[in-house]
């Protein structure tokens, strides 16, 4: 008989795990809390308009491919991905900046604004596609329990670049301000500062401007959708509405869960919802990180999310914005070191229905803005709609056209939301920031000290945040389980 596997939360990283231990042989059922699987992917509609509520860029198509063809599937046989092109439009004080849908483009850009910076971009993609390849194929694969699983030939002749930070990396070869910022706001995925950043996380930028930006039709879901489809083929069970309530340990082990009053057993308990909350689910005893450890840890932002539908087509925009109209390094302070609501956000805002017009209602445009803020702020309607009326004022300045007489529909998501609907440690939206002290094995671990059989994945865990990253977790935890 196959050893039963039960995983909590049916997040990507907590799907594909149960999918990789299911094409093991394994007996998997996944449990979740909510209505819908996804995790932090979900999607609502509302009058015709189709919202992503969650992650809204798809990079590293690689990843995705992998993962699929790791079955004998493509990503083709679940959902079409249309690359962006432009991939999207940076925002300044003074002017824009449009990212082509290839190096070539962006290079000419880039000189445009800034002579002799074409070349240093060509250089610089080179040394990040070279760190993309280092990161994909010798290091996040790593289950992150040695310090040693970052030593290879290729990492000891890059050590500096683990030293150096994105910030210093950039301002070496760049001087103006715009080529700067657009150089450093990858990194902000990882939820860390540019200053605070290892250099070496420049393969976010060949990420960006080497694998460019694309959207499966029908929004992010698609892939919650193909993922649960694939898992279902292989014969995982999943259970919705299904909040877990303990986790059972016997003798050090961990043998089952409790939900709704109901015990379920197992021989392994793998957790992929948020690692905080899943070890409240523990006896005190059992946990393998106090109160402090977590305090002390550098998060990646909470945010403010609207989702917005508009009666008209919204001008002189792309399908994704960036709107750097303010003080960036202000504004990351205000996140990573006063923790106090931005005094002039930096803001994103995206308009899948100008790509994707099956997403909105004919003539009409779905919205999404987000504002990245700092975890655990106070949170109330009046906040968030100061912010919505603070950041409506600039865009509608920016793209030259009032659109919030527009406005048809309207709803908000914040700390309070991520708290309740995730579980989320302080409201975060995106884990644990990649510092240099919070990457790879000074990471919390994925299999537990204290309890036998008992097992963690996501994006607070190896490798780190962001979509492609939990289905690599997945993948390692599958791996990890199946070696024991």
């Amino acid at each position: 008989m196959p050893k039963k596997i039960i995983v909590i939360g049916a997040g990507f990283a907590g799907i594909a795990a149960a999918t990789c231990l299911a094409d093991k042989g394994y007996d998997v059922t996944i449990l979740e809390k909510n209505a819908t699987p996804g995790g932090r992917c979900r999607k609502f509609e509302a009058q015709g308009f189709t919202f992503d509520m969650g992650p809204s860029w798809y990079w590293m198509p690689d990843i995705f491919d992998k993962f699929f063809t790791d079955f004998d599937k493509k990503t083709s046989d679940y959902y079409q991905l249309d690359k962006l092109s432009p991939a999207y439009k940076v925002y300044f004080n003074e002017g824009h900046l449009t990212i082509g849908d290839s190096l070539k483009k962006i290079i000419q850009a880039f000189e445009e604004i800034e002579a002799g910076s074409g070349a240093k971009l060509d250089k610089f993609i080179a040394e990040a596609q070279d760190h993309y390849r280092i990161a994909i194929d010798k290091i996040v694969l790593r289950p992150g329990l040695s310090p040693l699983e970052l030593v290879t030939s290729e990492t000891i002749t890059r050590v500096d670049r683990f030293f150096r930070t994105i910030s210093q990396r950039v301002r070496r070869d760049f001087k103006n301000p715009k080529l700067i910022a657009t150089l450093e706001f990858p990194v902000l995925f990882l939820g860390a500062k540019p200053n605070q950043t290892p250099s070496f996380y420049s393969f976010m930028n060949f990420a960006d401007f080497g694998l460019g930006t694309w959207h499966p039709k029908g929004g992010m879901y698609e892939i919650v959708l193909a993922m649960e489809n694939l898992a279902h083929s292989l014969g995982v069970k999943m259970h919705t509405n299904s909040p877990v309530d303990k986790i059972i340990v016997q003798d050090k082990k961990a043998i089952g869960i409790s939900v709704k009053g109901k015990d379920i057993l197992s021989d392994v308990v793998l957790s992929g919802a948020d690692y905080h909350h899943s070890e409240t689910l523990l006896d005190p005893s059992f946990r393998q990180y106090s109160e402090v450890y977590w305090d002390k840890k550098t998060f990646a932002p909470s945010s403010l999310l609207f989702y917005v539908g508009f009666n008209q087509r919204i001008p002189n925009v792309e399908h994704h914005n960036l709107f750097f109209d303010s003080d960036f390094t202000k504004h990351a302070e205000e996140i990573y070191d006063n923790a106090v609501w931005p005094s002039d956000p930096l803001f994103y805002a995206n308009f899948p229905s100008i790509s994707d017009p099956s997403m909105a209602p004919e003539n009409c445009e779905t919205g999404f803005f987000l504002i990245p803020i700092a975890p655990d702020l106070e949170d109330n309607e009046s906040l968030r709609e100061h912010y919505f009326n603070k950041i409506m004022d600039r865009f509608e300045l920016k793209i030259g056209t009032n659109v919030r007489e527009n406005i048809i529909f309207k709803e908000s998501f914040c700390v309070k939301d991520f708290k309740e609907t995730y579980n989320s440690y302080k409201g975060n939206a995106y884990g644990l920031a990649n510092t240099l002290m919070q990457t790879a094995f000074l990471r919390p671990k994925l299999k537990s000290s204290m309890v036998q059989n008992l097992y963690f994945t996501g994006q607070l865990t190896v490798p780190g945040p962001g979509v492609p990253p939990a289905l690599i977790s997945g993948k390692i935890v599958a791996d990890l389980i199946s070696k024991k």
